[in-house]
């Protein structure tokens, strides 16, 4: 009995059956409030860390950009770093007790599974999509509010739906496919590496005054981590939709479009996936909106040729959950194809 639940552990134990049980653990579980979460922890250690780091800067009489740039830049080194390092020491348990081993690879799909968010990215876009559908205008800009960064408060049915889609497609990026890149050539380490570089990016990337020059190092760490799985994300996006449409002419279109459109977006990496999807859908993505009172004129992603944005929402929430599970079967091959072959 314990030789064969032995061998059971050691299959699971590989890296290719951990990103596959945490893949599940997360389409299952999600992020429940209630179990520590690392990325909340990595984002309570870079809000503490600005501010010591600011306070660093004022006793020091130190106010130009170079010394902001250089204390943003010091702060991304620290967390990385940090991240890193912590989850690079978690002992493997492969040589502990049986019973202790299995407890130890619980702990560790839970840590992957924490890296991923397909349930709460869809999850998140359904909430929005079930109150548009019940004509529920107002309860839809407060939930897509909650997955967006612009101003919700006057968008109507369209708007909302195409910041909905617009979420989705970036976040197929940043929440699904990097992680998952990034597990794959490195494993649980350079994993949350990325989600502590996504997290200093979604709390100091803003070109707002405060953070513009102390928020550089983060941006630019983000857009380079994310240039890589981006450009796969969109691809994915481009197989999924001939697959949930059954069309091989809207794989042309999906491709076309991202093509055509993926680099007028501001963001080096957003405009892949948003036009891979906007082209599938026949939807325009982008143009003005509002952040903090400000307007920003955004380019037009894609093209109009759909009146029924609901139902290309729909669609959009099926063609992102097949993204995601292609992400994580091409992972597997390749990490079985390093592992096992």
């Amino acid at each position: 009995m314990a030789e064969t639940l032995r061998n059971v552990y050691e299959i699971l134990s590989m890296p290719y059956s951990l990103l596959v049980l945490a893949f599940v653990l997360d389409l299952c579980m999600g992020d429940p409030e209630w179990l520590p979460h690392p990325v909340r922890a990595m984002g309570w250690a870079i809000q503490k860390l600005e501010s010591f780091l600011r306070y660093v800067l004022q006793i020091s009489g130190q106010k130009s950009h170079i010394a902001e740039k250089i204390t943003g830049s010091l702060l991304a080194l620290i967390i990385g770093c940090s991240a890193f390092g912590l989850f690079y020491l978690i002992p493997f348990p492969i040589h502990y007790p049986l019973f202790t081993s299995f407890v130890l690879l619980l702990i560790m799909v839970y840590l992957i599974s924490t890296t991923l968010a397909v349930k709460g990215l869809i999850d998140s876009a359904d909430d929005v999509i079930a109150a548009l559908a019940d004509k529920n205008i107002t309860d839809a800009r407060i939930k897509v509010g909650y997955i967006v960064g612009r101003d919700t408060d006057s968008l109507n049915e369209k708007g909302i739906i195409r910041a909905t889609i617009e979420s989705l497609a970036e976040n197929a990026s940043d929440g699904i496919v990097a992680p998952v890149f990034y597990f794959a050539i490195g494993g649980l380490p350079l994993a949350m590496t990325y989600k502590a570089i996504n997290a200093m990016d979604s709390l100091l990337g803003y070109k707002n005054e405060r953070y513009r020059y102390f928020g550089w190092a983060a941006a630019r760490l983000d857009d380079i981590a994310n240039y890589i799985p981006a450009r796969i994300t969109g691809i994915l996006i481009v197989v999924s939709s001939g697959v949930v449409f059954r069309s091989l002419f809207t794989l042309h279109c999906s491709l076309k479009t991202m093509f055509r459109d993926g680099g007028k977006h501001s963001s080096p990496n957003s405009g892949v996936p948003e036009a891979a999807i906007a082209g599938a859908l026949g939807v325009r993505l982008g143009g003005p909106s509002t952040y903090g009172g400000v307007s920003v004129e955004k380019p037009y992603i894609g093209e109009d040729l759909t009146e029924d944005y609901l139902y290309a929402s729909d669609r959009a929430i099926k063609i992102v959950r097949l993204t995601s599970l292609f992400g994580v079967i091409s992972a597997t091959v390749l990490l079985y194809v390093r592992y096992a072959i």
